[in-house]
């Protein structure tokens, strides 16, 4: 019996838990305000703004010049990184426009023998001075083909150019023989030097 009394004793919760679980539970008013602790939020810490620095103003007149300098370097850089890219900002009159646009992903979206063309002549004109006969005769045979070949491929994309512009933009006051010579002419390019850079693949379709 005294056993099971003091069991019964030592259950029961003492008064100082009582009042810390009833302190702890207790409401809070309407206009509290839970701290960034208590709801578990870190506050992130503050990394650099990334301004850029100003730059010092120049003392004399080599300074100033110097600043000049660079300040134009920076946007011929900036600006032949648009017309690379493609940006309407930094094109030339003659690649502004999306009839333009469209010309050009018709002709970078296959291949055409005006790539070869220049290529090609080069060889002819060393096959021209060599002292054989046989030489020169196949040169003057393959300048005939790569002239034939780059006269049907202008054609062919002429063609492609005339029917997509009228398809897309009926609407058009683009000249469409400008267009046209534009986009020969831009067959003519080798695919890497083209400017603005190709937006397609080869076979993707335009």
């Amino acid at each position: 019996m005294p056993s099971l009394f003091r069991r019964k004793q030592d259950d029961a919760p003492t008064t100082t838990e009582v009042v810390e679980e009833v302190t702890s539970e207790a409401p809070r008013p309407k206009n509290y305000t839970p701290s960034k602790k208590e709801l578990g939020v870190v506050t992130p810490k503050r990394g650099s703004t990334g301004r850029r620095v100003a730059e010092p103003t120049p003392t004399n007149r080599r300074e100033q010049l110097k600043q000049m300098r660079s300040r134009q370097r920076e946007e011929r850089a900036e600006a032949t990184a648009g017309m690379k890219a493609g940006d309407e900002r930094y094109l030339l009159a003659r690649d502004r426009g999306p009839e333009r646009s469209l010309v050009r992903d018709i002709v970078d979206s296959r291949r055409t023998v005006g790539t070869w063309f220049f290529g090609g002549a080069l060889i002819v004109l060393v096959g021209s001075t060599v002292q054989i006969a046989a030489v020169q005769l196949a040169s003057n045979i393959l300048w005939l083909l790569l002239a034939l070949g780059v006269i049907v491929d202008s054609i062919l994309i002429s063609r492609k150019v005339k029917r997509l512009v009228r398809e897309r933009f009926p609407k058009s006051e683009q000249r469409m023989g400008s267009l046209q010579l534009y986009g020969v002419m831009r067959g003519l390019t080798f695919r890497r030097m083209r400017i603005p850079k190709p937006k397609v693949d080869l076979g993707q379709k335009v």
